[in-house]
Formats: C-alpha cells, structure tokens, sequence
C-alpha cells in the first residue's frame, strides 16, 4: 500500500506542481493586482501610500471601469464569435485531411503529417506577414475575414494532429462490420467513425478556440485596430499604457470566462460520449 501511495505521488506530483507553479500562483497574483492601483509611472501603485495624496490599498474601480462601459461586453462577445468561427472553420477543414492522412498508405502518412507541422518551421511573424502580400491585391486587409482566415491558417496544425492521432487507431473491421449489415458510406462515417472521433474533436477545439481568445498580433497586423479581441486590450493594458491594474482585471475576466466555457465543453462531452 505505501509503494501504490508513492507511485500515485510520483506519478501525479510534476503535473501538480506545474499546476501550482504556472496556473494557481499567476492567477492568484493577477487576482490581488486587479484590486490594487495603477502606479504613477506605470505597473503597480504601493500598497501602503508613503506620500500625501498618493494613491494605494485596495479598490473595486477596474470592476467599476469594466462592467459600467458595454464596449468591454462588446469586444469580449466578438472575441469569442471569431474563436467559435474560426474553430468551427478549422474543425471542417481539418477533418478530411486528418482522414485522409489516416487512411493514407503507412509509409506515406510521415511525409503527410510532416507537410502539416511544416509551417511550424518559419517564424509566426513572418507567415502572418506573408499573409498580408496575399490578401492585399484581394482589398481584406484590415477586415474581420482577414482575421478570421489568419487565425485558421495559423491554428490549423492543432486541430489536424488530435484528429489524426484519433482517427489513426480506429479499428478498420468495425467498418467492414458495418458494411456487412448494409450500411452505406455516409452511415459508416455518421454512427461509426464520427462517434469514435470525438475526443479528436473535443481536444482539437480546445487547442484551436482557447489560444484564439487570447490572440493579439494577427487581429493587429492583419485586422487593424477596428478589429481588435480581448488579447489587444490586455497587451494595450499592460504594454501600451501600463495600466497594470486593469489588466490583470482583464486578464482575469478571460480567464473566468475560459473556464466556464471548458467546463460547459467537458460537461457536453461527458454527455455526449457516454451516449455514443
């Protein structure tokens, strides 16, 4: 019993720790500077004021700030409409091409996943650059479809690999057993292989829609500030004028909204796999 109890410890103690050193402790650290002032030349102002008339302790007027003004509600929704949009976008295209590659010859499934992971190899700046020589003679740039489609482009590889290393271990005589019972193609896919993909598909969206909600340099580069997502407004917080405060309270926001969307997906696809 004690060596069953120091494997679960060893087993479960690094992701635990890593939890707690990456996720607990920068949340909590965010929590307590959402409620402190912003300092004068920036960052954080003392928490004990050393001065008269210095601002310090704690306040509530970054919530105040933040649910009095509609614009926040506004781009906070349209942050999470073009993360929807452009997972649902990676899921469609990615889907056949994981397939593809999965039911594709072993030998050439390497040279097909490594033509995936490919873009990979360049710099992020420069594809999202790159993207900009492309749509420009089209007249998108600085539009929301400019945005959407480098976010696709950019996030597609997280969608394609969980789907591949899911469909890649199907067992191909479920299908043959399917067609014996005089189940056509589409039936095939729709009550056999759809089904069993679903973990592919629940972990790629996360991988897609999570990280989009946070993206700052493609709605910038390639949407302008018309088109700037909650990602924009923290880097404008925290870089541009060094509203520390404030940014951790937006921080802060995503982060509850983040959870409460994973949480909805993980109770939907509990439900949804306990019924296929």
């Amino acid at each position: 019993m004690p060596t069953e109890r120091l494997t679960r410890w060893l087993v479960s103690g690094p992701p635990f720790l890593f939890l707690l050193l990456f996720f607990v402790l920068p949340s909590l650290i965010m929590v307590v500077a959402s409620f402190r002032h912003p300092g004068e030349f920036g960052g954080l102002a003392p928490l004990f004021p050393t001065q008269p008339g210095e601002e310090g302790g704690l306040t509530l007027e970054n919530y105040r700030v933040f649910f009095g003004d509609w614009i926040y509600f506004q781009i906070f929704l349209k942050s999470f409409v073009i993360a929807g949009l452009t997972t649902v976008l990676c899921l469609v295209i990615a889907y056949p091409l994981a397939l593809l590659i999965a039911r594709s010859p072993r030998r050439h499934r390497d040279l097909m996943v490594l033509l995936v992971v490919l873009p990979f190899a360049s710099n992020f700046l420069v594809r999202v650059y790159a993207w900009m020589i492309i749509l420009g003679p089209f007249e998108l740039l600085f539009t929301p479809v400019a945005v959407i489609l480098g976010m696709v482009y950019v996030h597609l590889p997280f969608m394609v690999l969980p789907l591949y290393t899911n469909l890649e271990k199907h067992d191909p005589t479920l299908l043959d057993a399917a067609q014996d019972l005089g189940a056509n193609a589409w039936h095939r896919f729709w009550k056999v292989t759809f089904p069993l993909s679903l973990p592919g598909v629940f972990s790629g969206s996360a991988l897609v829609f999570i990280p989009v909600l946070g993206m700052f340099a493609i709605p910038e580069i390639l949407g302008g500030i018309g088109d700037w997502m909650v990602g924009n407004m923290i880097k404008e917080a925290f870089l541009g004028v060094r509203d520390w405060p404030f940014g951790s309270m937006l921080s802060l926001m995503l982060t509850v909204c983040v959870l409460a969307v994973a949480g909805l997906a993980a109770w939907f696809a509990g439900r949804r796999l306990r019924h296929a």
